[in-house]
């Protein structure tokens, strides 16, 4: 269309409205009716990345968001494309991480008529979204996106959607009729009452057994260094959730992961900093934690307090401003828990257990291979400071023990929502922000041989970006385990249907999938031993600008040690 001096389209409109609220990036997979707006993102300056899949353009969108801070963008074509976006669009709204998505949709005067991937994206939207709307004319959306923006990051983030019609986009109206609002403020930062504070600080001096629990609402809200003081000064023990983790260093003295199931369950004080009493932390009831227990909360929503068992403290605003608050009463008061208080000791005692069985396991070099020997091999072998992407199933849930992190935001994972196929996503948005950063850390991507299944195409994205990812796919030819070779072609050798004689876990065993990296110009590497895979992990930190995969084979019969309590455990029907 050939535009009239002085005239913006609607795709314009939205550029420069992004633009002018800090939008550094959007992601996404280019067609109708988003062609021209995806070109006319880079003309203003916004840097736009393909991905191989809706899907992975939103994990990566969502990831950006966490590690900056500021919401990134995921730009879909209409109806499939948009739908496609929608798990990622969930996760963001589950995880509470920044996201605007972005999709065109059908042009409005073939509504109704079954026009081309028609679809009620606005109403589909709503179910996973804090904000779900469509600009009604062009003078409106510099308005619609600084909402967006607003409602992705002010209170508790989360995600929203913006819909636009193929007409809206193509629709042109003078330049002195738009008005783009000025660049939002950060939000702002409420304190709680002093008075709460004391009493929080009072309950935890007459606490027999407390305990600090670190979720990644603290780390999204960038608290790490009032917490360190806090806990420095208290002398308490925390312990980190999976993406907490790295706040304090796990390699911190008062570190408590290994004794996990210990302290949550006797606990009598449990001061919970960005951490919510949902499925991951068994809804803070019997039998995993203390029917007695008293909640001390932090948390930026007051409707998160009481959700399951009540809560003692509410500290209700912004995490940093009130960890603050607590670190300036303890260390007013020069209170710190007692080292010599049998909760300490008993603590210990369980610490040092578990790690001297999750040495022997991960001494045990015999092949194949198990989890832990592979997984201590990748934490001995990658840069201190990387940011590890971990998924899967036991590789995930084995990973977070055994994958140390002593920085903030340098562990991602499935989070609340549990979601596979994030990985390589999350991988390309921290990749770039590591480049952004300009400080040389690496992403080390650690996945199970099913994860790496449902993104494994956007290794492509990562040749195509000059990212450095090293891909670590830890084998066991199967969804949680599959079967050896020997067993696989017994077991497939009647004349059974295959739909009836394959096992529901199985993989194909010993798929190759690092040939997928040299397909694309780079490296692969097939591991079967600790040298071998200490050899590939050294070759892959040399590398500055293609991504690495190394496939590890493990034991089909690898699994996580003894676990007191299910995964699932925690609440009574």
């Amino acid at each position: 269309m050939i535009r009239k001096e002085g005239e913006l389209d609607g795709a314009t409109i939205l550029a420069k409205s992004l633009k002018s609220q800090g939008v550094e990036y959007v992601f996404g997979v280019m067609g109708i009716p988003v062609v021209e707006a995806s070109i006319i993102l880079q003309r203003v300056g916004i840097k736009y990345i393909g991905t191989r899949n809706e899907q992975a353009a939103c994990y990566a969108a969502q990831a950006h968001g966490y590690l900056t801070g500021t919401p990134a963008v995921c730009m879909t074509v209409s109806g499939p494309g948009m739908l496609h976006a929608m798990g990622g669009l969930a996760n963001a709204q589950v995880n509470c991480w920044p996201l605007i998505l972005i999709g065109g949709s059908t042009e409005r005067p073939q509504e109704q008529l079954g026009a081309f991937q028609e679809t009620l994206q606005v109403e589909a939207a709503r179910l996973f979204t804090k904000f779900s709307a469509r600009p009604p004319t062009l003078q409106r959306i510099p308005a619609y996106v600084a909402k967006a923006v607003r409602f992705s990051s002010y209170g508790r983030p989360g995600a929203t959607y913006l819909d636009f019609p193929g007409d809206l986009l193509n629709e042109t109206i003078q330049e002195t009729q738009i008005e783009f609002p000025p660049k939002l403020p950060p939000p702002p930062q409420c304190l709680a009452p002093e008075a709460e504070i004391n009493r929080a600080l009072e309950l935890l001096r007459t606490a027999e057994r407390p305990l600090v629990v670190v979720g990644k609402g603290a780390a999204y809200g960038r608290a790490e260094k009032h917490i360190q003081d806090f806990i420095r000064s208290s002398d308490l023990p925390f312990l980190p959730s999976a993406m907490g983790k790295g706040l304090v260093p796990d390699e911190h003295p008062n570190c408590v992961s290994p004794a996990r199931s210990l302290v949550l369950q006797k606990a009598d004080v449990v001061v919970l900093l960005g951490a919510r009493l949902n499925w991951m932390l068994h809804f803070g009831q019997p039998p995993r934690f203390n029917p007695n227990v008293k909640i001390i909360q932090v948390d930026i929503e007051p409707e998160e307090f009481h959700n399951s068992i009540p809560t003692e403290v509410n500290l209700s605003g912004d995490i940093n401003s009130i960890t603050g608050q607590l670190f300036k009463a303890v260390s007013d008061s020069r209170w710190s828990f007692p080292r010599n208080k049998k909760w300490w000791e008993e603590i210990q005692k369980k610490v040092e257990s578990n790690k001297k069985t999750v040495a022997a396991m991960s001494n045990d070099s015999s092949l194949p291979l198990n989890y832990y020997a592979a997984l201590s091999c990748i934490r001995k072998n990658i840069p201190e400071n990387s940011i590890i992407v971990n998924e899967g199933a036991n590789t995930m849930d084995i990973g977070r023990n055994v994958l140390l992190n002593n920085h903030p935001r340098c562990r991602l994972d499935a989070g609340t929502y549990g979601t596979m196929g994030l990985g390589l996503g999350f991988s390309t948005a921290a990749a770039l922000y590591c480049q952004d950063e300009g400080q040389g850390r690496r992403v080390v991507c650690v996945q199970g041989d099913s994860a790496f299944g449902f993104g494994g195409m956007e290794i492509e994205t990562l040749f195509r970006y000059k990212l450095p990812v090293t891909t670590v796919i830890i084998n066991n030819n199967g969804i949680y385990g599959g079967v050896d070779s020997t067993e696989w072609n017994n077991l497939r050798s009647e004349k059974e249907h295959l739909g009836i004689l394959t096992p529901t876990s199985c993989l194909t065993p010993q798929v190759r999938y690092e040939k997928i990296a040299e397909v694309c110009g780079g490296k692969g590497y097939y591991c079967e031993n600790l040298e071998q895979l200490k050899a590939a992990l050294e070759e892959s930190n040399k590398e500055t600008e293609k991504p690495t995969i190394i496939n590890v084979m493990i034991s089909t019969n690898a699994e996580r040690k003894k676990q007191e309590f299910s995964w699932s455990s925690g609440i009574k029907n």
